[in-house]
């Protein structure tokens, strides 16, 4: 969750690798690039990464905004070439003005004038009123003549200042004034007389703060452990709150060494990046531990924990000690081995496949009740909420243990692309993101290779989320940040170890051009002369991505006629904003396409498509022959084709869909959809591509179609012809229901195990029948639900435990709901909460989810990220959308206080309560709370109205060709 730029080589000789020339780069928006199957596998799309990414954009968005126009020449810190560094800053500090040369503290970056080596930082932490003292010593090297030192600070009272010279001179410099200036977050210390370039200082703070009850910075969090509630205070610094616990140079740029030493009852233990060095005893009963020394690392890498968990261990093949801390209860039932197994296994793979060590002598991994993300990957302590971390393998899901494989996966890829590489600035997360978001699959794979995770990294999550373009996003268009590696080959991702990357910029900084530069020297070497620097800038630095139509060229024997253009759901918004949504956008596209009939397809080929319409000649095509274009769907765009030819694919799927590779059966799926939803096709083309699915024998189409159905279904589910919609979906799926049928149960009641392929099929196609009203899956479920109740025993398989609980809730009395409650309650296990507190959201009584709504936010019993859910859950059960929109608009006050600075979670509130809104009155009740109380959170709103409006404009253009055809069609 950082940032920062150029090289450090490694940890020694730390001054002499400061500076590598620093280039600033106006801030942009990250796009997706593309490229052919021979160089990409592609990058996976998931919206766990992106949502935590948008938290990283809009968190330093306003900063943004209201600081463009003085930061804009503002260069970061770090690098291998001290000239190029001098000559950067230097050119940087003649632009500005008189007054900003007086008062640097204005600016959004901290000054170049100063580079932090080491932090020595003891803490007193008092868990009886949540309250921490601390001192902190810097010592730092001084590059250009200033008499300011400037830290970031929040919310710290700043006691004591003293500041020490390397001089033989003995005593404190003599400081003029200092003072807190909280626009920017920082504290200014300035002195009598300035410090001199390549001399070493030293700065002593005492200061005090509150533990925080919000989840950013140093914060407490709760559980209850036999009747009685225990407290424990964690740490989570990104992307800009290490600020909050001590004073600090708090940029990815500014890495150091760091020394920490925790103080506290002994009752508590406390936890740090490091091992425990020493550790000392007060005859009154307090203990302070004091961790070795880290490497050289960015702040907000820094973490610690005070609590009074219990551990399992494990010792890696490499003999680094792995420890799984987590409550006592969670420990003592084996919660945490699953995680603490695959830590163990992938600490030794990662190691011996990026042939780099892994730097630390300990990784330890917390589970916490709360925690603004889904986990944080700090070097040596990755922090994750309890969810994401603890399994219970009798009542969890395979759903489940996937997604938690793969949290877990993804930050133990961190410890090497994040902690031991961290980017340059904000701009350039993706660097991390996209490569631990590659890598994961790359991970799970090998722990897992049944579970054929490559074919889900080119298929299941490029099924992209149906993602809106804010006009308004420009400046920090972060939110798709890992579009930009969908291009990268596996094999060009593998080039880029064995060219040192890691080694190159090890524990210290990367930008994007370092990347763009190992890329095009590899396809250099390879004899291919392509700037991959000019290629991305059409991604990077344009908005949105494009839409490639396809057309047979009648003119011309054996061509094709390609044209792009910038794809967007509201078309009107192209009208309204013409200097956001330019014609003239163009993207250097890399297509493949193939040609086929319905008994061949032909070897892709592939286009480079730079032009806004370019004609190519291609193999033999024909009135019977069909074009194909982004084979296996690695490249981020979206591909239409004129309407005989989607005839020709939606026959060939009818007769045999297995000529079309899964992956581009998937992407077939994806595309017509969303091409309908956005207008560029008719409404009844995607409805008769999904008439052939009781062919369909692959799990990846069918998890595309059911994305699709159900944002439809949202669309639709308050209109009078809604039961046409379920009536079409059901003809389409029940064959399939049938055939699959439900889980078995062997002959002693355990559930029978299936491939997981087949199980995930199964439970998706289960899912839309139930969903969608299948009379028999409702009986099943009404069954299970009965029985579990009356025998109080439950037999229902724990992979579709959320489908029947949730069907069984809507169909049954309040009774069952009470119920359920109830077992939420009781329930020790992580997952099985969270299911059964998601299954109360699905009752079609207005009273009871207006209790749960109040229930959950007031109750201790649940969990921050669960507050959020119920919320969202509840506005898209059609009987509670409505009502969860309203309380969302009073309680706002109350969210916003608890969720503000976290606005990942607060993004996703906000995402998650309106993006099913689709009425006049809804928008225009959107617009006047976004006049009142949009504040901070503007950015989240403006994408909330361009969705809404969508929504809107989708039923005044479509609804009734929509329902048109479903009244005409064969199976309607």
């Amino acid at each position: 969750m950082g940032i920062e730029d150029a090289s450090m080589r490694n940890g020694r000789a730390l001054s002499d690798q400061w500076a590598d020339s620093v280039v600033v780069r106006p801030r942009t928006t990250e796009q997706h690039i593309t490229v052919n199957k021979r160089l990409v596998l592609g990058f996976a799309i998931s919206i766990l990464t992106l949502i935590v990414v948008t938290a990283i954009a809009i968190t330093l968005s306003v900063s943004f905004e209201r600081c463009a126009a003085e930061s804009s020449g503002v260069l970061a810190a770090n690098g291998s070439s001290n000239s190029k560094w001098k000559k950067s800053r230097d050119g940087n500090i003649s632009h500005r003005d008189s007054e900003d040369e007086q008062q640097p503290w204005r600016h959004l970056r901290l000054p170049a004038t100063l580079r932090p080596r080491h932090y020595d930082l003891r803490l007193s932490v008092y868990m009886e009123n949540f309250t921490f003292s601390g001192e902190v010593n810097i010592e730092f090297e001084c590059v250009h003549s200033t008499k300011f030192i400037v830290l970031r600070t929040d919310r710290l009272e700043v006691e004591k200042v003293l500041v020490y010279s390397d001089s033989k001179k003995a005593g404190a410099m003599r400081i003029q004034r200092r003072f807190h200036y909280q626009p920017k977050q920082v504290y200014v210390i300035a002195l009598h007389r300035e410090m001199k370039p390549l001399r070493t200082y030293k700065i002593n703070i005492t200061f005090h703060a509150l533990i925080e009850h919000e989840l950013l910075g140093f914060f407490r969090s709760s559980y209850v452990l036999n009747g009685e509630r225990r407290f424990l205070a964690v740490t989570q610094f990104s992307p800009t709150h290490a600020r909050k616990a001590f004073p600090c140079f708090d940029e990815p740029i500014y890495k150091a060494t760091f020394r920490v030493s925790l103080k506290h009852e002994s009752s508590y233990q406390s936890l740090s990046n490091m091992p425990v060095e020493a550790s000392t005893s007060d005859e009154d009963g307090w203990v302070t531990n004091h961790f070795s020394r880290t490497p050289r690392m960015s702040t907000y890498y820094l973490a610690w924990a005070v609590c009074n968990f219990t551990y399992r261990e494990a010792v890696a093949d490499n003999g680094v000690v792995i420890r799984l801390y987590a409550r006592p209860d969670a420990i003592q039932s084996g919660s945490g081995d699953y995680a603490l197994h695959i830590t163990k296994r992938l600490l030794q793979f990662y190691q011996d496949y990026f042939k780099v060590k892994y730097s630390l002598p300990k990784l330890d991994l917390l589970a916490v009740p709360k925690h603004p993300y889904a986990a944080m990957e700090n070097w040596g302590l990755s922090v994750f909420v309890e969810q994401k971390i603890l399994l219970d393998p009798d009542v969890s899901s395979f759903s489940y243990q996937m997604e938690l494989t793969m949290v877990v996966v993804h930050e133990i890829c961190h410890q090497w692309f994040g902690d031991l590489v961290t980017p340059v600035w904000w701009e350039d997360v993706w660097l991390k993101e996209g490569f631990a978001h590659y890598f994961e699959y790359i991970g799970a794979d090998f722990l897992y290779p049944k579970w054929n995770m490559v074919m889900n990294l080119t298929g299941r999550h490029l099924i992209r989320a149906e993602r809106q373009q804010d006009p308004l996003q420009e400046v920090f268009e972060a939110t798709d940040i890992d579009r930009v590696f969908d291009w990268i080959a596996y094999k060009k991702v593998k080039e880029l170890n064995e060219l040192d990357y890691l080694m190159t910029h090890m524990y210290g900084n990367a930008a994007r051009d370092d990347l763009w530069n190992k890329f095009s020297e590899a396809m250099q070497r390879e004899g291919k002369d392509i700037n991959i620097t000019q290629v991305m800038d059409r991604w990077t630095l344009q908005m949105g991505y494009p839409v490639v139509t396809i057309s047979k060229n009648d003119s011309l024997d054996n061509s094709v006629t390609i044209s792009q253009e910038h794809f967007i759901y509201d078309t009107d918004a192209k009208i309204q904003n013409p200097e956001l949504f330019n014609k003239s956008f163009k993207w250097q596209i890399p297509l493949t396409l193939a040609v086929g009939n319905s008994s061949h397809i032909s070897t892709e080929t592939i286009i480079w498509v730079s032009n806004k319409t370019e004609t190519h000649r291609v193999g033999h095509v024909d009135g019977e022959t069909w074009l194909l274009g982004n084979i296996n769907q690695t490249g981020y765009f979206r591909v239409n084709y004129d309407l005989h030819n989607w005839r020709l694919l939606i026959q060939q799927l009818m007769s045999n869909p297995t000529i079309i590779s899964v992956g581009n059966r998937a992407g077939l799926i994806d595309d017509v959809f969303n091409l309908a939803r956005a207008g560029y096709l008719p409404q009844n083309v995607p409805l008769q591509m999904i008439s052939y699915l009781s062919q369909e024998t692959e799990f990846l189409p069918w998890h595309a179609a059911s994305r699709a159905l159900y944002q439809l279904d949202k669309l639709l589910d308050r209109t009078e012809d809604h039961s046409l919609f379920s009536d079409y979906v059901l003809t389409q799926v029940e064959p399939k229901y049938l055939k699959l049928g439900w889980p078995a149960t062997s002959p002693d009641g355990s559930f029978m195990q299936v491939a997981y392929q087949t199980e995930e099929l199964q439970r998706e196609v289960m899912m839309l029948a139930c969903s969608f009203g299948n009379k028999h899956c409702h009986r099943q479920a009404v069954s299970l639900i009965s029985d579990w109740i009356s025998s109080n025993k439950n037999r229902i398989p724990p992979n579709v435990r959320d489908i029947v609980y949730c069907t069984g809730v809507s169909l049954m009395d309040e009774d069952v709901w009470e119920f359920i409650w109830m077992k939420f309650h009781s329930s020790t296990a992580i997952s099985e909460k969270k299911v059964l507190l998601e299954a109360l959201t699905c009752s079609d009584n207005i009273f009871l989810l207006n209790r749960l709504l109040n229930l959950s936010l007031t109750s201790d019993l649940v969990p921050d990220q669960d507050v959020i859910d119920v919320i969202i859950h509840v506005g898209r059960n059609p009987l509670g959308r409505h009502l969860a929109w309203r309380y969302f608009r009073e309680k706002w006050d109350i969210l916003n206080s608890r969720y503000g600075e976290a606005l990942f979670m607060n993004s996703k509130l906000i995402s998650g309560v309106t993006e099913f809104l689709n009425t006049e009155a809804e928008l225009n009740e959107l617009k006047e709370f976004i006049l009142t109380s949009g504040g901070e959170s503007a950015p989240a709103f403006a994408r909330a109205v361009e969705i809404v409006q969508a929504n809107v404009k989708w039923h005044i253009l479509f609804q009734q060709q929509f329902y048109r055809w479903l009244r005409k069609a064969p199976d309607g």
